[in-house]
């Protein structure tokens, strides 16, 4: 019993940790992203809500975090990302990626 209980407590603090993420929004619009910065603290994890607000599917890739996700017209995805360093990275929506409008920056402060 009192080890089912020691799991619970750090099952439930780990949820704990995981609520604290911070939570950026990034709108799509048809190759226009918006903000096309984002700022979130050095040593947090992100929850990267992205809408595509738009009439074509989106699709949010950065090399530097590794990520690639396609978000259909009018849907929204969320994206854990773990906590990160300092800096700058780049993302872009690649179905777009020539537009100015479709590269952004996340920087961590």
């Amino acid at each position: 019993m009192k080890k089912y209980l020691i799991a619970l407590m750090l099952l439930q603090a780990g949820l704990a940790l995981a609520d604290n993420a911070v939570i950026l929004k990034l709108t799509s619009t048809d190759g226009v992203l918006e903000p096309l910065t984002l700022e979130a603290p050095a040593g947090k994890a992100i929850t990267l809500v992205i809408i595509n607000a738009g009439k074509s599917a989106m699709e949010f890739e950065s090399k530097p975090l590794k990520i690639e996700k396609v978000v259909a017209a009018g849907k929204t995805k969320e994206i854990k990302i773990k906590a990160l360093t300092a800096g700058s990275y780049k993302f872009v929506d690649e179905f777009h990626e020539t537009q100015p409008s479709a590269q952004g920056t996340l920087l961590i402060k």
